[in-house]
């Protein structure tokens, strides 16, 4: 995912990006609501990490000014107040989800895949790379007009790594967007499923659409040539 992280403690701000970026995320941080709003305005983000109390725009105000644009990207909000009438105040302003200081950092990560998968949802069940397309509604996948059965593991491996439209993916990414125990598997696991995927949506067809990224992840090359 691309995740914008506007915080304005610095130490909190850098330790989020580290973090989501050791998970494979793309990350930006800025430290004030202005430089936020901004941001979020010229670049196109999977989700918003965005701190209520800022220097300039709170996080509030930055939230209703992006929804009041028609920008729909996940936003979760953080805060050190505590209280129903500060989550309802944040959701009011368009936040899909509010998390309070001091989180867990494993939460945040489970609470950003939500977005993710909800907003997955929201646009688009299907994902496509040159002739690959999988449906993932319907749970099919199929090469041009050749369909190829796949099991539901199977799938949602795949359809992680097309989701990434092109750009390299982790393979701890994968391990938690999948499997429902991920901290209780092997990772090398997610390589089986990729081996299994290449002899069914790739080798029969002369493609090679699934690529390795060395030490970093999977990626979809659309051409698969």
């Amino acid at each position: 995912m691309r995740i914008l992280v506007v915080e304005d403690e610095e130490g909190l701000a850098d330790s989020l990006r580290r973090g989501l970026a050791l998970e494979g995320h793309w990350v930006d941080v800025t430290h004030d609501g202005h430089h936020g709003l901004e941001r979020a305005r010229v670049r196109d983000y999977d989700a918003l990490v965005l701190d209520v109390m800022l220097p300039g725009l709170n996080g509030y105000e930055v939230c209703r000014r992006l929804r009041h644009a028609g920008d729909t990207t996940p936003i979760l909000m953080l805060t050190a107040k505590d209280g129903e009438h500060d989550e309802a105040e944040g959701l009011d302003s368009g936040a899909d989800d509010y998390l309070a200081k001091p989180f867990s950092f494993v939460v945040l990560l489970a609470r950003l895949r939500a977005l993710g998968r909800r907003a997955q949802q929201v646009h688009s069940p299907t994902l496509q790379a040159g002739d690959l397309v999988v449906d993932t509604v319907a749970r099919r996948c199929r090469r041009g007009d050749t369909e190829i059965e796949l099991t539901a593991r199977e799938l949602a491996v795949l359809a992680c790594v097309m989701a990434g439209d092109g750009d390299t993916v982790a393979k701890l990414h994968i391990l938690h967007e999948v499997w429902d125990s991920p901290l209780d598997m092997d990772p090398n696991i997610v390589e089986v499923y990729i081996s299994s995927l290449r002899k069914k949506v790739d080798v029969p067809f002369g493609r090679r659409a699934i690529r390795t990224v060395r030490g970093l992840g999977y990626r979809i090359a659309p051409d698969g040539g």
